[in-house]
């Protein structure tokens, strides 16, 4: 039996966090120098590198805890769950996959960030989970357990393979009117189990809409804006909780009563990404598009395809309603609505998750966990769809900045009419360019014209 003259972080650390023993590994570097059908080589020095490549091979450690052990991570499991990846970053905290260490189950983890694990988020959260325990539907990611590990709180649901609308839309293109509407009719259905139990989801977007390679939507994240959304015991209370370009009129005048009709409205919003790839208010911060919301009418969607239907751009119209009473009122209306295009959806382009090129966080110990950089303060939570392609699912939202800038014109879509001239933004930037150029195009014109005027009297002489 050969014996670790040299036991590296890699070692070290893979028997630390209990993943591999030192049995496996003895057994490894064996199998590594004399492989079965290869010449032995007893004097091979076996490297972490061809360590890592053989675990991997053998499905014994994934490329993430690989990566997790070499910089020295021993802490690689959450209660009975060993982490296996990372899936992104959440509204909520970070999402990892994980696997029951028993029952071997695949799940994903939502962990707490730590400034939202005080007793009353806790308690919040638990009843939240209790709610949504009792939920059952094929179109509703499902939440398994929760738990925490010290003072790591996490949530565990129904790990869904592919990836979330919104990278769909970015990296396959808007929609067709049938898929969208497959979409829109799978994420009814959810809404009307949740909504007939008394449950209101209050961040219906697309980042939260999981479609399955079988093009199957599912609604992930429920209610988990209301456990942001402290209530009356937040110092916050009564700030708006959602991401700023789904949200509904009545999220940002009244956040306190906020009806089913709301989640239809957003509903609505992502439907209009879905066949426009933009979103409803591009551009401007929070707090604009939150006003739009209010005031505003969105561009005619056939402004960005000529060829959807009116019918189906009324039906948007009419679950985009500023006034929930305008609003189409139940889930099961647009249930009915929809179906006549979902049923002849062609299948959606699956999408595989690709690995990002980046290091991957590790897992929290609670020690040293940073503070999520995502803002839960009022309408900062969340992001704007505008930009900033993510590489990641199971419903995530990298905060990105905006860069589309369009007006608006009221009524229930604004005609198809051609492009207008972008608002003037005064800002002292653009004052400062504008006065730049109206100063350097004339000089340039000057010189430009004195330059052929040498030149021809060059030539003339």
């Amino acid at each position: 039996m050969a014996h670790h003259h040299n036991k590296t972080t890699f070692r070290n650390s893979a028997v630390a966090a209990e993943l591999l023993t030192d049995a496996q590994l003895d057994e490894a570097v064996s199998q590594i120098k004399n492989p079965p059908n290869g010449p032995t080589a007893t004097d091979l020095e076996v490297t972490d590198e061809m360590l890592a490549a053989h675990f991997v091979r053998q499905g014994v450690l994934t490329e993430y805890q690989v990566d997790q052990l070499r910089s020295g991570r021993t802490k690689l499991t959450l209660g009975p769950y060993v982490v296996t990846d990372w899936i992104g970053q959440g509204g909520m905290g970070q999402v990892f996959k994980a696997v029951h260490r028993i029952m071997g189950r695949e799940v994903a983890l939502k962990v707490l960030p730590l400034d939202r694990s005080n007793p009353d988020s806790i308690a919040k959260f638990n009843r939240e989970i209790r709610t949504q325990s009792q939920l059952d539907h094929p179109n509703l990611v499902r939440a398994f357990d929760a738990g925490h590990d010290g003072n790591v709180y996490y949530l565990v649901t129904e790990y869904v393979p592919g990836a979330d609308l919104r990278r769909l839309v970015r990296s396959e293109g808007k929609l067709s009117v049938q898929q969208a509407a497959k979409v829109g009719l799978d994420t009814a259905m959810a809404l009307e189990h949740a909504h007939q139990r008394g449950l209101i989801h209050r961040d219906v977007k697309p980042g939260n809409i999981l479609v399955t390679p079988e093009g199957v939507a599912k609604v992930s994240d429920l209610g988990l804006a209301g456990f942001i959304d402290e209530g009356e015991s937040d110092p916050r209370s009564g700030k708006i909780v959602g991401t700023p370009d789904y949200l509904s009129p009545e999220q940002i005048k009244t956040p306190h009563q906020v009806t089913p009709a709301s989640d239809i409205y957003s509903l609505g919003c992502t439907l209009y990404y879905a066949v426009t790839g933009k979103v409803p208010f591009p551009g401007g911060s929070p707090a604009e598009k939150a006003r739009r919301h209010c005031e505003e009418t969105p561009w005619h969607p056939r402004r960005f395809d000529p060829d959807i239907n009116e019918e189906f751009v009324e039906l948007i119209a009419d679950m985009m309603a500023k006034d929930p009473e305008n609003r189409i009122a139940t889930a099961t209306e647009v249930i009915a609505r929809l179906e006549p295009w979902a049923r002849e959806a062609a299948p959606l382009p699956s999408q595989q998750m690709t690995p990002s090129p980046w290091m991957s966080p590790p897992l929290p110990t609670g020690a040293d966990q940073e503070q999520d950089e995502t803002s839960v303060d009022g309408i900062e939570h969340g992001s704007s769809d505008d930009s900033g392609a993510s590489q990641t699912s199971q419903s995530t939202d990298p905060v990105n900045a905006s860069i589309h800038e369009t007006r608006q014109v009221q009524g229930s879509f604004p005609p198809v009419l051609p492009p207008p001239a972008p608002p003037v933004r005064q800002t002292s930037v653009g004052v400062a360019l504008a006065i730049a150029l109206a100063i350097a195009v004339p000089i340039s014109m000057v010189v430009g014209a004195l330059l052929m005027l040498g030149i021809m009297l060059y030539f003339q002489s």
